[in-house]
């Protein structure tokens, strides 16, 4: 079972959906750099809730303080508002899971903090999932009734990723990249061995890390304006979410960190001939040296992008970026020397040339992913344990209780 900082999230810590004393719902705000609006979207929130036993968990992932401070002066007067404080990690699925984990609400949820989401919908979806008979109650942009919202290319990508998603993964949900939803803590208890917690939709991954298809029900609901921070939707999110469905489909036999390692590999080996063929070709400098110099460039390449794409949850910076690059590089060249042997050994049997440096390739690829993830990063290598060794802080939880005035 993964770990989130010192978080105990076994089945039987996290217990059973109906012990005494828990409060109703536990709802999961995830924040960056929304100082602006999670004041605004927690008072509404409040307001929603009246009536049922609750707690808010906001987690943070700011650079700074700010929208902390704001978390921090609503939970001084409301000790059912408290603030998760990560450190060393960003990235929305695994922010989710940090607070789900920390929750003890027999419904949880997740929302934005930028104040798009309609908080109204909020009190619906709860009371749909305590009528019983559902697992999941998603808030979607596609449902009838509903307008998106969207535009752009927020826009393009739903409208070409949805069928994609409901064909590959099964969902009966028209919506499963929406980021506003409820599920009980039963449906989270039997799919969180399977979360990745890789990326920004983490719908799917709910969707799909259960023990069965989920029953899902849906309220209809349109995007409002941003009222503070900015859409942190880019072409990362694509790929993380096409290496997510991967994994997904091939039931965790192929992790999501594993595909974008690999897809970084193979535009480093398209670094690798360029540089090659313009330092041997231009610069008429020995193969050695041209092949020397195509080496480095391609391997500094794909710890760099690796870092901004395979690992950016855990993104290095200043001199942790240095130590990283010297792992990564002692990393691969170890690769390269197993690449070598095994594609020798293989020749050496009588194994097709072709075949036998394939077979080199393939289990350097893998070693490589292996040997990086831990030298560089400092993680497995297998995606759901994204979280592990990050530093969480949070403030204790509170005892449920009817809803009072503070």
């Amino acid at each position: 079972m993964a770990r989130v900082g010192a978080l105990d999230t076994s089945a039987a810590q996290l217990g059973a959906e109906d012990r005494p004393g828990r409060p109703d719902v536990s709802l999961v705000i995830c924040t960056l750099n929304e100082s602006e609006s999670i004041g605004s979207v927690l008072d509404e929130t409040k307001a929603v809730f009246e009536g049922l036993t609750y707690e808010i968990l906001v987690v943070d992932d700011s650079p700074d303080e700010r929208t902390a401070d704001v978390v921090r002066a609503h939970a001084a007067a409301d000790a059912r508002v408290r603030l998760v404080r990560r450190e060393g990690a960003r990235g929305l699925a695994s922010a989710c899971i940090a607070g789900w984990d920390a929750a003890h609400g027999k419904i949880l949820g997740v929302m934005d903090g930028d104040g798009q989401h309609d908080t109204q919908l909020a009190r619906q979806m709860v009371e749909m999932l305590q009528a019983g008979g559902a697992d999941i109650a998603v808030a979607s942009r596609f449902a009838p009734g509903a307008h998106t919202g969207l535009s752009g290319m927020r826009k393009a990508m739903s409208t070409v990723a949805t069928p994609v998603i409901q064909l590959l993964i099964g969902a009966r949900c028209t919506d499963p990249l929406a980021g506003f939803f409820f599920q009980t803590r039963r449906w989270y208890e039997g799919a969180r061995d399977g979360l990745t917690g890789i990326g920004f939709k983490i719908l799917v991954d709910v969707l799909a890390s259960g023990p069965r298809r989920p029953t899902v029900v849906e309220v209809p609901t349109s995007l409002r304006a941003r009222i503070g921070g900015e859409s942190k939707l880019d072409l990362r999110i694509a790929v993380e979410l096409v290496a997510q469905l991967i994994e997904k489909k091939s039931r965790g036999l192929i992790p999501s960190r594993f595909v974008m390692f690999a897809g970084v590999g193979g535009l480093g080996m398209v670094v690798h001939l360029m540089v090659l063929s313009g330092v041997k070709g231009f610069a008429a400098l020995p193969f050695l040296v041209a092949q020397g110099c195509a080496i480095a460039v391609a391997m500094v390449s794909n710890y760099t992008l690796n870092n901004l794409i395979t690992f950016r949850d855990l993104r290095l910076k200043g001199l942790a970026w240095w130590r990283g690059l010297v792992g990564f590089a002692l990393a691969c060249a170890s690769g390269a020397v197993i690449s070598e042997i095994v594609g020798f050994g293989l020749t050496k049997i009588h194994v097709h040339w072709l075949i036998a440096g394939g077979a080199g390739a393939l289990t350097a690829a893998m070693w490589n992913y292996w040997s990086a993830s831990r030298a560089a990063w400092g993680v497995p290598p297998r995606g759901r344990d994204v979280a592990a060794g990050v530093a969480v802080k949070t403030a204790p939880a509170p005892e449920a209780s009817a809803e009072t005035t503070p």
